[in-house]
């Protein structure tokens, strides 16, 4: 599939969410405080999570990682974006689009694994709490870290080794804000439909395979919680309703994206602008914000911090 010879498009145009300058105004206005509160929110909890020794689990570790993923989400795309509410052309070079689609493609096949990694603790937790220390251990958590972050990359591997050498050779604009891999395809001088079974095969295989892990895990978790203690049972459906309210809110987008990803409608765009801005914000306002131990850390560090005299 030799075809670079054949690209001769240097750079793609990006027609963006609106042409209205008061909207474009409005959302730049609404979608910076969103980047800044997803970016420092996670940025916190990360700090938060390596400074309370009483955080030092399993648990909290894959959750810094989660937000470690986010914050890397969040810097793929949305800085160019907003500084292009203010730049009538919207433009992207060719080898600055073939990165955001490396790297959205690697952050959010990363992050599927990671919430996998994640169900399986909460299943470990609440379902063999005997064993929970003997199996949820460090190591275990870093072999499960590293194996997201290489299905991450290898899964955006994949669509890149096909992508790069396709012949752009005629229109090159894109309607969006970034560059969607199913809109930049569709711009190749060439017939893409194996190229569109093929991204949607990969794209199916991880996507469902990820959810379909997470619910089975997740309705075996549900009647164990049921046998438990009223107190035991509260803590743990709580903790259960956070992770699949994330869960939900991920993959429901994910899935419409990876599923159809060729078939576009007018509220592609408002999906495109939840998965990639806001889903980053998703982590710590449910997960961690929620949660107790979290909280009491936050405090504890903030103390120690503007009132240092009193610790």
């Amino acid at each position: 599939m030799a075809h670079s010879n054949e690209s001769t498009e240097s750079e793609f145009v990006l027609l963006g969410l609106s042409k209205s300058w008061g909207l474009q105004l409005l959302l730049f206005t609404i979608f910076s405080a969103i980047y800044v509160a997803s970016v420092l929110g996670n940025v916190m909890i990360i700090a938060i999570i390596f400074s309370d020794s009483h955080l030092n689990s399993p648990m909290y570790f894959l959750l810094s990682n989660l937000s470690f993923i986010d914050v890397c989400q969040s810097n793929f795309a949305t800085p160019k974006m907003l500084a292009d509410f203010f730049v009538e052309r919207k433009t992207i070079s060719f080898e600055g689009c073939m990165i955001q689609i490396f790297l959205l493609r690697s952050f959010v096949g990363s992050e599927m694994m990671l919430l996998v990694a994640m169900g399986y603790d909460r299943f470990v937790a609440i379902c063999k709490p005997l064993h929970y220390n003997l199996i949820m251990n460090r190591r275990l958590c870093i072999i499960f870290v590293s194996i997201s972050w290489a299905v991450g990359i290898l899964h955006s591997v994949s669509y890149l080794a096909f992508t790069v050498n396709l012949p752009f050779c005629g229109p090159n604009e894109v309607d969006s804000f970034f560059c969607d891999l199913p809109l930049v395809i569709k711009l190749a001088c060439m017939d893409t439909y194996r190229m569109e079974i093929l991204t949607l095969a990969n794209s199916a295989l991880i996507s469902l395979s990820c959810f379909l892990a997470l619910i089975v895990s997740y309705i075996i978790i549900f009647v164990t919680v049921r046998h438990q203690s009223s107190s035991g049972s509260s803590k743990a459906l709580s903790t259960l309703t956070a992770h699949i309210t994330v869960v939900i809110l991920f993959f429901g987008p994910c899935i419409y994206f990876y599923i159809w990803p060729f078939s576009r409608l007018s509220v592609d765009k408002f999906l495109s602008v939840f998965y990639t801005i806001c889903t980053p914000l998703l982590n710590p306002v449910i997960y961690s914000l929620r949660n107790e131990d979290v909280k009491s850390a936050l405090r504890k560090l903030r103390n120690r911090h503007v009132n240092p005299g009193k610790n």
